[in-house]
């Protein structure tokens, strides 16, 4: 289980354990925060009177809780299991499905460097959720902006080798890039000649072209890279469209979708 520094605040919503039960309360320990103990009282636990605490949790069971009092000093936490709306509980899981493979992706960054978890979360893993709020979105910088992690005090080395670890765990979204191409010859056969222009770059290239309006053309292409993809596609159509003669040729980059 992924483990954060310090101590839950007011409102948060986090994963605990019951350890033990009495008639009026559950003491559980916070499965992400080291160290830290909580306690759900018998009136916090459902919307309606509880009789017996034990009908509504069990010793060793696994519960999303929210944070209703903090104790600083002692390093305690109040809980309830009744202020919590069900989306809230779907949120978390969510949540905790990503901090699972968080911790594989350091697990893994730490067996190459060659030394503990413990150590990967001192070395890296806590500043990534001091940054960025958790390490997730820290290991997605890692493969799509790395310059990004460095910007914020973490090597170049570290970063490389964060992105390498996490690669294998994270499946980059795929993004649609399009761009607007218009042209239009002023020969008799203006009509063939296009056609004939886009078909070689359709067919060179792989790429979608659609029809708009004349003199107006859509091409569309997916990538996980767009950024290297504009670049790519600007000198495509630079190239391609530099051949063109008896004619007039411009292109805009108009945007990408499903980010």
């Amino acid at each position: 289980m992924v483990k954060k520094t310090g101590i839950p605040e007011y409102g948060e919503n986090v994963l605990v354990t019951v350890k033990s039960i009495t008639p009026n309360s559950a003491l559980c320990s916070l499965d992400e925060y080291k160290g830290i103990e909580g306690m759900i009282h018998v009136s916090e636990v459902a919307g309606k009177w509880v009789k017996d605490i034990k009908k509504y949790v069990k010793i060793g069971k696994q519960y999303v809780a929210k944070v209703i009092n903090v104790d600083q000093d002692k390093k305690f936490v109040f809980l309830s299991l009744k202020r919590l709306s069900k989306r809230e509980k779907e949120l978390k899981m969510d949540e905790i499905k990503k901090e699972q493979k968080s911790e594989k992706i350091l697990n893994l960054f730490a067996k190459k460097k060659g030394i503990s978890l413990e150590k990967a979360y001192e070395l890296v893993g806590f500043k990534l959720q001091e940054i960025y709020g958790d390490m997730y979105e820290g290991f997605e910088y890692a493969l799509k902006q790395p310059d990004h992690l460095e910007k914020n005090g973490i090597s170049k080395e570290l970063v490389k080798e964060l992105a390498e670890a996490a690669q294998e765990f994270i499946k980059k979204k795929e993004v649609e890039i399009k761009a607007e191409i218009r042209l239009k010859f002023f020969t008799p056969n203006g009509i063939e000649r296009i056609k004939q222009v886009l078909l070689e770059i359709k067919n060179k290239y792989n790429l979608n072209i659609k029809y708009v309006s004349a003199p107006k053309y859509l091409l569309e292409i997916k990538t996980n890279n767009p950024k290297q993809m504009q670049k790519e596609l600007t000198r495509i159509l630079s190239e391609e469209l530099s051949k063109v003669k008896d004619g007039e040729t411009e292109f805009e980059i108009i945007g990408r979708e499903n980010e």
